[in-house]
């Protein structure tokens, strides 16, 4: 309620009795359309069930079914070796799992109680941004720009309100909100924009009302205090100093070396993100592709160098462009290229695009800065975004491979910085035609809404997708026929419906698309036999055991499928392998074995 109390007040001293739609004026009534909307449009993804990685990251995951890990971190090393990448994450996303771990204690594995925070968090960032927006026409930038030419503050009340719905409406933020797991990008997302408020706010307290010490003391230091969580929840927290640096260029004033050290402490706290790193045990090596070989938590892993995913991210970045202006074909699971060379022609493209759009930002800069300029301010703010897009899409759209080399969830944050571009560039058409007044107003007005809402149309329409895992693979294996995982997925939701003979297929496509998928050949083999297929399934868990050794599931069900056929030999040698790659997790494996030796 302070920060909502503290919004309407810092928002109503914008507005003026001139204003000509008043009603996008008034603070309580922005807020509570975009709490309102937001509701709306996420209100059928109350019961969706787990997706994709929430099962290995939360229903499977022991490190988030008791509180003692996160009091004591010791505790973790008694996770089983199966949860490597589960520990790698517990140490350097601390805070995003521990929120799951409140979760889990609260309700257990019920999903409304996980949506419900996920939906709080989005709706916190939207009201975040909304004050983000308001303090930066607050500053000291936009107060000299005011004293050299009329600035319309009706632009601005409206140019705040349409930047924070397009953000909350926009369905490419379902995959950060619907989906239980990118509850990490989110939720770094809100300690982001916390950060980046409370130091704004330190500023301005500090330059208009310096006898406030306690006040200024506690504004910098939740500040510092939420960068250090955004950092322990994603990594690419990092960027937030080098936001806030920018932020400083373009909208105050001051001494290079004073407001240097005000920032400093900020990019002291990147070293808590190389720290985490370095006490991983080497496997965040893996998980991030520090090595060339990037592993994702389905388990799936892959080699790509470098340059290979910066080449791609290039083509990635003007994907995400285009989603953020036209969210078609959506997809949980994209069956994108990986391209191998610089001059690849649809890379040199992309690369002169994105280039063009960063030297853009360069040059509306230099031109906000020129006093005669009417539409300054708005330049000077989309410069802003566009610096803000790149900056925080670089840590997962940059050199470091991924073996996922495209997700929506990661342009969560980035998004911010679009659609302030986006708005600021409505209110430089705005200036423009100043001369027409109410009419251009009007005009930008019903176009922005209408905007808001095919948007969020196109959010709840999205979000039935996510309401079944059926409907959430069907869709995703109709997108990306070619790519073998959304096949495995769909099989194993027609596994669970025991619709065999479906599931099969779905499999067989898999292991066709992917002929070393280790888990769609295990799976393959469970479904023959099912239907019957003894000599079928043998042969597919023999494959799986020919790729990866040390698969104890397929070794305890080869022995148990010996022990059927009569082979009783057999399955004494698969059941002294389960012994000897894994001795205290198999206990059945003994007796088993106890019994085939005795017969």
């Amino acid at each position: 309620m302070r920060l909502l109390k503290g919004i309407m007040t810092e928002q109503t001293s914008l507005a003026r009795p001139t204003d000509t739609i008043p009603a996008l004026n008034k603070p309580l009534i922005h807020v509570l359309t975009i709490i309102f909307v937001i509701l709306l449009i996420y209100s059928n993804t109350f019961n969706a069930p787990f997706q994709f990685d929430d099962v290995s990251n939360i229903v499977d995951n022991p490190a988030i079914k008791d509180l003692h890990y996160y009091s004591d971190p010791s505790m973790v090393e008694g996770i089983s070796k199966a949860n490597g990448p589960i520990k790698a994450f517990l140490i350097t996303r601390y805070i995003g799992y521990l929120t799951f771990a409140l979760n889990y204690r609260l309700h257990g594995l019920d999903v409304m109680g996980y949506h419900l925070v996920n939906i709080f968090i989005h709706i916190f960032n939207a009201v975040l941004l909304y004050w983000l927006m308001i303090l930066t026409f607050r500053t000291p930038f936009f107060s000299v720009a005011g004293r050299h030419l009329p600035f319309p503050d009706g632009s601005r009340n409206l140019i705040t309100l349409f930047t924070v719905l397009f953000f909350a409406v926009h369905p490419i933020q379902t995959q950060a909100v619907t989906y239980i797991v990118q509850r990490f990008a989110s939720l770094a997302t809100l300690f982001y924009l916390l950060s980046l408020v409370m130091y704004i706010k330190w500023k301005e307290i500090k330059e208009q009302q310096a006898k406030r010490y306690v006040s200024c003391t506690m504004l910098y230091a939740v500040s510092l205090l939420s960068a250090v969580l955004a950092m322990k929840t994603k990594e690419f927290a990092f960027t937030l100093p080098i936001v806030m640096a920018v932020y400083e260029l373009m909208f105050f004033d001051g001494k290079k070396m004073k407001r240097a050290l005000y920032l400093s402490p900020f990019f002291l706290a990147i070293l808590i993100i190389p720290l985490s790193l370095a006490d991983t045990g080497g496997h965040i090596a893996a998980l991030s592709g520090i090595n060339d070989e990037a592993v994702n938590l389905s388990g799936e892993r892959a080699s790509i160098s470098r340059g290979d995913y910066l080449f791609t991210q290039f083509r990635v970045i003007v994907t995400y462009i285009r989603l953020l202006f036209l969210p078609i074909n959506q997809n949980i699971d994209y069956d994108y290229p990986i391209y191998n060379s610089f001059l690849d022609p649809a890379v040199v493209l992309s690369f002169l695009f994105l280039l063009s759009v960063i030297i853009s930002g360069i040059y509306l800069y230099r031109l906000s800065k020129r006093p005669e300029r009417r539409d300054r301010c708005w330049l000077r703010l989309i410069s802003f975004g566009i610096f803000w897009f790149f900056i925080t899409l670089s840590p997962e759209s940059g050199v470091i491979p991924i073996i996922d080399v495209i997700f929506e969830h990661r342009v969560y944050l980035p998004s911010v910085g679009f659609f302030i571009a986006l708005t600021a560039a409505i209110g430089a058409g705005l200036a423009r035609w100043k001369d027409r007044g109410i009419y251009a107003k009007k005009a930008a007005v019903s176009v922005m809404l209408l905007v808001v809402i095919v948007l969020s149309g196109a959010t709840y329409a999205r979000n039935t997708v996510w309401q079944d895992n059926m409907s959430l693979w069907e869709d995703a294996a109709e997108k990306s026929p070619n790519k073998a995982r959304p096949h495995h997925n769909l099989g194993l939701e027609y596994a669970k419906q025991k619709r065999t003979d479906e599931a099969i297929k779905e499999f067989e496509i898999s292991v066709m698309l992917k002929p070393d998928y280790v888990d769609a050949h295990y799976n393959l083999g469970i479904a023959y036999i099912d239907k019957g297929r003894v000599d079928d399934a043998i042969n597919e868990y023999q494959t799986v055991i020919k790729l990866k050794p040390d698969y104890v599931k397929a070794h305890n069900n080869l022995g148990l499928v010996y022990i059927d056929k009569g082979r009783v030999d057999d399955a004494i040698k698969e059941f002294q392998t389960i012994l000897e790659i894994s001795p205290d997790d198999y206990p059945l494996a003994r007796k088993f074995l106890d019994f085939l030796l005795k017969k």
